[in-house]
């Protein structure tokens, strides 16, 4: 029988204090909050042996000021030629700012900070305001060899945007993020780099109003960061949404790019195809700012139809039959579902405690019919496009579920209440540490015939650890395969205790034959992984495009894309420094 909780765990609600280590580790809004519900709560409680005075008392909020000062290295002639080109106020020297520019979204930055560990950032941050002003701070940063590192919106969770070797940092949010262009005739809008995901969306679903066009449309590309991710970020880090099953990812998205690079502007031509030898946005996306640092981006845009939506959820029996029936729906060529999210076993039996599923008659009804407890796995999504269009693929996934024996439970609103809560659940990573809860994810590409092996490998490693939640979902997925998300929840005491974790799931995704990330990037925190992944040919060739643009390696240096890497880094003991 499941533990009933007597009392409210002690989440912190309080008002934020300015510029505390809190406030640098804190998920998106700084008011805004999402506790997890009792019914997790309660999954915890078993599965970590607390008490109840385990969730009263915790390891710490974070509250405290941040008042460490960290020298500046950089020397003060240039720091002044800066504030010469750009102006003293979008040139900043505070630590706290400079600890905000480089520490991204990852766990490994929340527990350092925790920790007041503060290492690997910048000497300043400057805010540019056109492409003039960051192309002259290339080509001064080459002349001086000033190291260089880009900060989009700061959502990073591979250590991207961390400044290894200081120097200076370029802010894209504070004034790169303007409208460039938008041409409703060709159906694309080209906006700066540093424009987050509901400045565009905005734009868009009111393109009569702000635009002057006669329909209104939508990007189509909803990472979980949605909220707090820049355009850019999207692009370096070849980044996904969770519509991307009928949107695509970013590289499917993206028609256009312009870079000012060590080697100058560096600019594609927005066709919708073409033959001329290696295609160049696709060699530019996922650089990560090792090439140079994207300006602006020219977007693929998309009718939008909110009206038009029809949403399914199902249940299966069982793993197998649920990834068969998946399968059969991205194969069947009849158009695709626009999210499409099929949980395992685990995670599908906490998902029926977060969409409140659990002792409802629908659960009745569930195991009267034989749907048991770790077998059985939740399919959620909904359609897109036109009125026709989104009803028939909708009627096709129905009778595909309905040939592997899934029960349709789309009478429930299963897929609004995960609507509801897709952008926050993030939140709930600060309470979890407070009492020393960590919740983390990683994610890898598999083909079908692949996803099987990879799921059990994976799962395996994670669930070797003693007391350790591990929940799976597909959510992203095409024709030749899809992507596994990982999630793992786990007590943990030591930074160490994580990171042995965190590298032995990546060796698990490594050995079983996956691509070691989907849609995060690589960063710093992958690096070490990816030759061994792509093989030293094609390893030698992302050396040779740096050695190309970047010859005096000052674009984002540290280790990033597996380039420069540390006796450390290289031998997956980078955060030595880091053990207790």
């Amino acid at each position: 029988m499941t533990k009933k909780i007597k009392f409210r765990p002690n989440w912190y609600e309080g008002q934020l204090p300015d510029r505390s280590y809190r406030s640098l580790f804190k998920w998106g809004d700084p008011s805004a909050f999402k506790h997890p519900n009792s019914a997790l709560v309660k999954l915890m409680m078993q599965t970590f042996n607390l008490k109840d005075e385990d969730l009263r008392t915790p390891v710490g909020y974070g509250l405290e000021p941040v008042e460490i000062d960290m020298p500046i290295k950089l020397d003060s002639s240039h720091i002044y030629w800066l504030t010469q080109l750009c102006g003293k106020e979008n040139v900043l020297m505070d630590t706290y700012t400079r600890i905000s520019r480089s520490y991204g979204g990852g766990t490994i930055d929340t527990l350092r900070l925790r920790k007041h560990i503060i290492q690997n950032i910048p000497d300043v941050v400057v805010a540019p305001r056109s492409y003039s002003e960051i192309q002259r701070i290339v080509d001064y940063c080459v002349e001086h060899l000033i190291p260089l590192y880009i900060y989009g919106a700061g959502s990073s969770v591979t250590r991207g945007i961390e400044a290894v070797k200081g120097g200076i940092a370029l802010d894209m949010s504070r004034h790169m993020n303007k409208l460039i262009s938008f041409n409703e005739i060709d159906q694309t809008i080209t906006v700066e780099a540093g424009m987050t995901g509901p400045q565009l969306e905005e734009l868009l679903n009111h393109a009569p109003e702000r635009l002057g066009a006669k329909r209104r449309y939508t990007c189509g590309h909803f990472p979980q960061s949605f909220e707090f991710s820049s355009v850019g970020g999207w692009v370096v880090t070849r980044g996904a949404g969770q519509n991307s099953t009928y949107y695509g990812k970013i590289e499917d998205i993206v028609i256009a790019q312009e870079y000012a690079t060590p080697r100058g502007r560096f600019k594609t031509c927005a066709h919708p195809r073409s033959a001329n030898g290696p295609d160049f946005d696709q060699m530019m996306m996922g650089s990560e700012g090792t090439f140079g640092v994207l300006t602006a981006v020219t977007l693929r845009i998309f009718r939008w139809q909110p009206e038009n939506r029809c949403r399914f959820s199902y249940m299966f029996k069982n793993w197998d039959d649920a990834r068969e029936a998946c399968r059969e729906i991205m194969q069947a060529e009849f158009g695709y579902p626009s999210v499409f999210r099929l949980s395992d076993p685990e995670e599908t039996d906490v998902a029926m405690k977060l969409y409140h599923i659990e002792g409802t008659p629908a659960d009745t009804v569930l195991k009267a019919l034989g749907f048991k407890p770790m077998q059985k796995c939740l399919l959620l999504g909904h359609t897109e496009g036109e009125r026709g269009f989104s009803r028939n693929v909708n009627r096709q996934i129905r009778r595909i579920c309905r040939k592997y024996r899934a029960f349709n439970i789309s009478f429930a609103p299963v897929v609004q209440n995960w609507e509801k809560g897709r952008f926050r659940d993030p939140y709930m990573r600060e309470d979890l540490q407070d009492f020393g809860i960590l919740i983390d994810t990683l994610e890898c590409a598999v083909t079908w015939s692949q996803m099987d092996q990879v799921h059990k490998t994976v799962r395996g490693f994670i669930k070797s650890r003693p007391g350790t939640i591990c929940m799976t979902h597909l959510s992203h997925a095409y024709p030749q395969g899809g992507n596994l998300y990982f999630i793992f929840i786990a007590k943990i005491n030591t930074i160490k205790e994580y990171l042995d974790l965190q590298y032995g799931i990546l060796d698990a995704i490594q050995k079983s034959g996956a691509a070691m990330s989907h849609h995060h990037g690589v960063g710093k925190q992958t690096a070490p992984w990816l030759e061994g992944q792509i093989g030293t040919p094609q390893m030698n060739v992302i050396r040779a495009l740096k050695e190309h643009f970047d010859p005096q390696f000052i674009m984002n240096p540290g280790g990033t894309l597996g380039l420069d890497m540390s006796v450390e880094q290289k031998e997956m003991r980078w955060s030595k420094d880091l053990e207790e």
